[in-house]
């Protein structure tokens, strides 16, 4: 950060020639650090598709599994229903 700030504490030229040399320079270092972060980025978004994929898995099946819990409350619920209801005389439901 000193080397920075050094740089722009001196003339004008200073800050000039290390702008001329940063235009000079970016045609060939940007395609270089391109080249270099391609495989990274292209990393990232393989592990970003998978965790999103088994994130997919993992609701698919908390829903089915919340799915079969209510189904089974219901029919329980249903049971007991059914088992509190009084019966008439000669075993046919009033």
């Amino acid at each position: 950060m000193a080397l920075l700030e050094d740089m722009f504490k001196g003339s004008v030229g200073t800050g000039l020639a290390v702008g001329i040399g940063a235009a000079v320079l970016a045609p060939v270092v940007i395609p270089a650090i391109g080249g270099l972060l391609r495989p990274v980025a292209k990393n990232v978004i393989k592990a970003g598709l998978i965790a999103y994929d088994k994130g997919r898995e993992a609701a698919a099946s908390l829903g089915e599994m919340t799915g079969d819990l209510a189904a089974e409350a219901r029919s329980e619920m249903q049971a007991r229903e059914a088992a509190a209801q009084p019966q008439a005389p000669g075993g046919a439901p009033s």
